[in-house]
């Protein structure tokens, strides 16, 4: 179908104005959204906390590492509907941008249930294999066979959302993440205390939130938007190469980030429940307090798109540097607010011994160090939208491998037994620092070339080739579509 339609002559949202005021309004809504989904898990948490069993805090960590996977899955997926959908806009084909929209959410929907079905009857040894023991072990287990067969709606909600922010909506981008955290907010405490369902009751919870994201996000984009096309069979295989050719590296690239999880968790396993326990607490505490780096690469994504498919280069290169600006100050102002909490964020949690320690070192000394990770964050999201997704794959695998193992075992060595698990935590965070630097100088030399290409064929057709690419092919992001 031809591109050439009466929608040319409205330019795409993000083309004009501040890109610093496009990356604040969309980082400042996506981050109520995204921090909504994940104080679900931290509420979840918080409450089973309250009951005052370490082992059901310790068998929530170590279920939520093996959920990250399939999060990480829904991620990478609704990374390339971002993409393909912002780019069809950005270049005036709204007709192309429905298809490929509807065409995504039906992949979306087939992968992460065929995943679903593939990963339940493994779970048992995969928890052991994270160092899970004893009645740990088992509630853990219980836990995900009745939270894993929803994740197909947690996926849908994901790429509603991620529709909805490629359109530039992102008001209601918000709001289909905020569903999951009010009902999270108002059945936790009903199912966990007042029915006395504990652990149980938070897996009903997480389920019921799962399937209010898909129907808040499924409403906004076929009635509001109107964004979602007649399916067909032909469309949606047509749509799977350049859908899957954002979307395989760019799940790659996202698993990367719970494979390097679950190094650390082995790691941290061996000091005991406690630190198991603690690191729980860090693993849902990090993504509300930097919520808005999460949200910043979603952000980030659809402005890049845009600006790339009207071939607005120099616009792609101040969202990169608006966006670097952004997170900086973030960061520092998260880590004094981490700091300044940090006695009261271990008494709300109940933590005591080595669950306190962990929790403590982190708020006051690693939150500073791990700020970095959100110039990983948006390095990921540049590449997946300017077509260099491989780069993100490589880096990510890299400081899942390289900048991880060896700096945690340092870590480690330097803790001792005292201190091991914060040394492990500090070393994590290090290594992440050194692979920030690197992705973001990357980054801007990508954007470079961009710029000195010839205006050949409209990059909202087709990937650039893999020749443009030393490591030979595409990739994706991190958290945040």
């Amino acid at each position: 179908m031809s591109s050439a339609s009466p929608s040319r002559a409205e330019p795409a949202k993000f083309t004009q104005g501040s890109t610093m005021r496009h990356v604040i309004v969309m980082t400042t809504t996506g981050s109520v959204g995204l921090m909504a989904i994940f104080l679900v898990d931290l509420l979840n948490l918080f409450y089973i906390s309250r009951l005052g069993e370490q082992e059901l805090a310790a068998a929530i960590g170590y279920a939520g590492t093996v959920l990250f996977f399939l999060t990480s899955f829904s991620i990478g997926l609704a990374i390339a509907g971002t993409a393909l959908v912002s780019r069809a806009l950005g270049a005036g084909d709204r007709a192309r941008a429905r298809r490929i929209a509807t065409s995504s959410l039906i992949t979306m929907v087939v992968v992460m249930t065929a995943i679903s079905i593939a990963l339940l009857p493994s779970s048992g040894p995969t928890l052991s294999l994270l160092g899970a023991t004893g009645r740990t072990h088992a509630i853990a287990d219980r836990f995900l066979w009745m939270v894993v067969p929803a994740t197909p709606f947690l996926g849908l909600g994901m790429m509603y959302s991620s529709i909805l922010r490629a359109v530039g909506d992102a008001q209601r981008a918000m709001w289909v993440t905020l569903a999951g955290g009010i009902i999270t907010a108002i059945l936790d405490p009903i199912l966990i205390f007042g029915l006395g369902l504990g652990v149980d009751g938070a897996a009903l919870t997480s389920i019921v939130a799962r399937i209010g994201m898909a129907g808040t996000g499924a409403w906004a984009v076929t009635r509001v938007h109107r964004m979602a096309a007649r399916p067909t069979a032909a469309a949606v295989i047509g749509d799977l190469r350049p859908l899957a050719a954002i979307a395989v590296p760019a799940v790659l690239t996202n698993v990367a980030t719970p494979v390097g999880n679950s190094i650390v968790t082995a790691m941290i396993a061996r000091y005991g429940d406690g630190a198991v326990a603690g690191w729980a607490v860090l693993g849902r505490l990090v993504p509300v307090a930097f919520g808005a780096f999460f949200a910043l690469s979603g952000s980030v994504g659809p402005i890049m798109g845009q600006n790339l498919g009207a071939r607005l280069i120099p616009r792609v290169r101040q969202t990169l540097t608006d966006s670097l600006i952004f997170l900086t100050i973030y960061g520092m102002v998260v880590w004094l607010i981490l700091l300044m909490l940090s006695g009261p964020i271990i008494a709300a949690f109940g933590a005591t011994g080595t669950a306190a320690g962990v929790i403590g070192f982190f708020c006051v000394y690693a939150s500073l160090i791990w700020a970095f990770n959100g110039a990983v964050f948006v390095g990921n999201a540049a590449f997946n939208n300017l077509g260099f997704p491989t780069y993100s794959t490589v880096l990510n695998w890299g400081r899942a491998t390289v900048g991880t193992v060896p700096f945690a075992l340092a870590g480690a060595w330097l803790g001792g037994e005292t201190h091991g698990p914060e040394g492990i935590i500090a070393g994590q965070a290090v290594g992440g620092m050194v692979f920030a630097v690197l992705s973001i100088v990357i980054c801007y030399r990508v954007i470079d070339r961009l710029a000195q290409r010839p205006p050949t064929e409209p990059p909202s057709i087709a990937p650039p080739p893999a020749a443009h690419s030393p490591f030979t092919s595409g990739k994706g992001a991190t958290a945040g579509s």
